[in-house]
């Protein structure tokens, strides 16, 4: 059971067997959106209805969303910068008896402080349409466009090639890179049909190594084939063969000295966040030569 009570912002007491969350951005909610998942993930099994109201930039809006909101009562996060259009959402979930938390707030404030400037009150300033984002434009062309081996001519232009046997997260772990501006090309070790040469002699890229252990892989394989609607037994399935398929991996990526990352248990993020790790350390080790 919760309850709206002994929080900022006038709690008032009322029980909710399931928490209504609304998230309300002046732009695209993104930002938004990773806080309350992040915040959501510390609370294993709870019942949370989140509704999402991103582009709110006119009073007209929010009342509107409001109505909505006196529906389906609960905990208002937000991301507004415009000062009237803050005002009247505090206000009406006041009125409402509603728990509404300016998410960034602490932050901004903590860096008004040390910075000794006055933030400007403009929403998405994080999507400008500046250099980085014609940049991460580019970075998602150039993954799209060298995904599974395709294109291995231009792997020079990579900032970062991953290779790894099938299902090892390849593609996704790409393109959640591409999105944070890096250019990506992605290469399938397969036994039977050995990577293109010129992996093997790339200067500008670092080509680091996805590995797992063979039993997950195995499961996941056979998801992927019944999603599919086919035989489940085939050798891409099987325990003994996808053994060696991964050891085959392991020893082209020692033999060449790529950093290794198993993603046995690591979600997308956080193998993008450990290979961002390794590409900072390769730069800077670069920079110190």
């Amino acid at each position: 059971m919760v309850y709206a009570a002994d929080c900022p912002q006038g709690w008032s007491k009322f029980p909710m067997p399931r928490l209504h969350l609304h998230l309300l951005s002046d732009s695209t909610g993104e930002t938004l959106e990773m806080i309350a998942k992040a915040a959501l993930a510390q609370f294993e099994g709870a019942e949370v209805s989140r509704h999402f109201w991103p582009m709110v930039r006119s009073l007209q809006h929010l009342d509107r969303i409001m109505g909505e909101v006196a529906t389906n009562p609960g905990l208002v996060f937000f991301t507004l910068a415009n000062a009237d259009i803050r005002a009247r959402l505090e206000e009406r979930c006041r009125a409402l008896g509603l728990p509404v938390v300016p998410v960034l707030d602490r932050a901004v404030d903590a860096l008004e402080t040390a910075l000794g400037q006055h933030p400007h009150a403009r929403p998405g300033r994080q999507h400008a349409m500046d250099e980085a984002y014609f940049a991460r434009v580019d970075a998602i062309h150039y993954t799209i466009a060298h995904d599974d081996g395709v294109a291995w001519e231009d792997w020079e232009e990579a900032d970062i090639v991953l290779a790894g046997v099938s299902r090892t997260s390849k593609t996704p772990t790409s393109i959640y890179l591409a999105n944070r501006g890096y250019k990506v090309a992605n290469i399938p070790i397969v036994v039977e049909s050995p990577p293109p040469s010129a992996l093997f002699g790339l200067k500008h890229p670092l080509v680091i190594g996805l590995t797992t252990a063979p039993e997950r892989l195995v499961q996941v394989r056979r998801n992927r084939l019944l999603s599919l609607n086919q035989a489940p037994e085939t050798t891409y399935v099987d325990q003994q063969w996808v053994t060696s398929e991964v050891q085959y991996a392991r020893r082209m990526f020692a033999d060449n000295n790529w950093p290794v990352i198993d993603v046995t248990r690591r979600s997308i993020e956080e193998t993008a966040a450990a290979v961002i790790n390794i590409y900072n350390e390769s730069i800077s080790a670069e920079k110190q030569r």
